[in-house]
């Protein structure tokens, strides 16, 4: 069993802030080779999360506190869409199905 509680959070945080793309993962599964994809991602102001699409596997932002902008593009690279996750205003994240 592995808890989500503050001290990982803080722990996460802290690399993130260390890390130059001022992000850090903390991986729940076991290998890259695994059936499902969990992972802990602390995002910290000034990241940037490059462009892109999963074909075949659907994709969801959790926001456990602060604020994420998520940004929707067109073929084209343009925005269609964008909306800020924060849990004080009540928004706590997005599912993506795949190929979208």
């Amino acid at each position: 069993m592995k808890i989500i509680d503050t001290s990982l959070l803080d722990s996460v945080t802290e690399q993130a802030i260390k890390s130059p793309r001022l992000r850090m993962n903390h991986n729940f599964h076991e290998s890259p080779d695994a059936k499902s994809q969990r992972l802990l991602n602390a995002l910290e102001p000034g990241t940037e999360l490059p462009i892109h699409r999963h074909r075949h596997t659907a994709e969801t932002y959790i926001v456990l506190r602060g604020t994420l902008r998520v940004l929707f593009y067109n073929r084209e690279r343009e925005i269609l869409d964008t909306m800020v996750l924060n849990p004080l205003t009540g928004k706590y994240g997005v599912d993506i199905p795949a190929g979208q």
